[in-house]
């Protein structure tokens, strides 16, 4: 029994498909397909690992003669997954595009509210109907963070075949650490600037506001200044989004900074309590403007609840660490 056949009969065996065997062994489906079509052969570094992975001597696999498994026992061990030098190259070229859909999403999610802010304001200044106000920012809103989903659904069907770094412990094969370093080194200095531009422009965000009160205006430019304000942020965090999302593709596959030993990021508590956080201060904004209709006060709750959150992170982080 030649080779490709052990494969198939081993494969099918198990029960897996040649997606899910391709996976397990870190390669695509086409490489298995051409296995199992004795097009081509495997490398003895993937010989070996097929043999961990089915618990079989590495003699039954590369000797035809030999028509009976002959079992190791090791086939239930666990199986760490090697990234190979193509795989990371992929890998680092799809965050860097995942990147710049990501930030637009997160940015989109940020102004989302700003027209809600403006016709707000515009229905205090100009007499307009509170309600036909409230009802078409919140058309907006809901059709601008439909948008940021859409995007975020996207780029996670995209991910897919990176998922297993998210869950499970993988290792990377060599000449991949040294690639990532290099690219890692090339890219420190637009990291470094575009989070130091980030940060100024986030410190400088509020000038307006404060301008705005200096001159005494009245409540609907006021208004209009907090979306300005908002409208730096949001562009603040575009570019901490952007570039964070590349360098941090790059420690995942060192496994260096928060993806140290583990490869994860954050734990499901704090993804879960973050999810839980916006979508309260959200309710929590809308109940207020549309009982009271003082849209011109009900933004603050924005501001606030943005420090708030770096508290809550800070302590999230924190526990993590203590759980690690």
């Amino acid at each position: 029994m030649i080779f490709a056949d052990k494969l198939i009969k081993l494969r099918k065996k198990n029960g897996w498909s040649q997606e899910e065997f391709a996976e397990k062994m870190g390669v695509s489906r086409q490489a298995v397909s051409k296995w199992e079509g004795a097009q081509t052969v495997p490398d003895l570094e993937k010989i070996l690992q097929m043999a961990k992975l089915f618990g079989v001597t590495t003699d039954y696999l590369l000797k035809d003669e030999i028509e009976q498994e002959e079992h190791t026992g090791d086939g239930d061990a666990p199986m760490v997954k090697k990234i190979s030098l193509a795989t990371a190259h992929e890998y680092l070229a799809w965050r860097a595009e995942a990147a710049k859909k990501i930030a637009l999403g997160v940015f989109l999610c940020i102004i989302s509210v700003l027209p809600l802010l403006l016709l707000g304001g515009a229905s205090e200044a100009y007499g307009l109907s509170g309600n036909v106000a409230g009802g078409v920012g919140l058309i907006v809103l809901f059709l601008v963070i439909a948008g940021a989903v859409a995007i975020f659904v996207h780029c996670g069907f995209q991910n897919a075949p990176y998922e297993f770094m998210e869950k499970e412990p993988y290792e990377s094969e060599y000449g991949v650490d040294g690639m990532v370093k290099e690219k890692q080194k090339d890219y420190r200095p637009i990291y470094a600037k575009t989070n130091m531009i980030g940060v100024c422009m986030c410190v400088l965000s509020p000038i307006p506001l404060f301008m705005g009160a200096f001159m005494q205006l009245d409540d609907f430019w006021m208004v209009t200044l907090v979306c300005v304000m908002f409208l730096v942020i949001a562009v603040a965090v575009y570019l901490f989004v952007r570039v964070g999302v590349r360098w941090g593709a790059m420690q995942r596959l060192l496994h260096e900074g928060e993806f140290k030993n583990t490869g994860k990021v954050t734990g499901a508590l704090k993804e879960s309590v973050e999810g839980a956080y916006w979508c309260t201060v959200t309710a929590g904004y809308l109940l207020w403007s549309f009982l009271t209709s003082d849209w011109h006060i009900s933004w603050v709750v924005w501001p606030v609840a943005a420090v708030l959150f770096g508290a809550i992170e800070a302590v999230l982080t924190y526990l993590e660490s203590r759980k690690k």
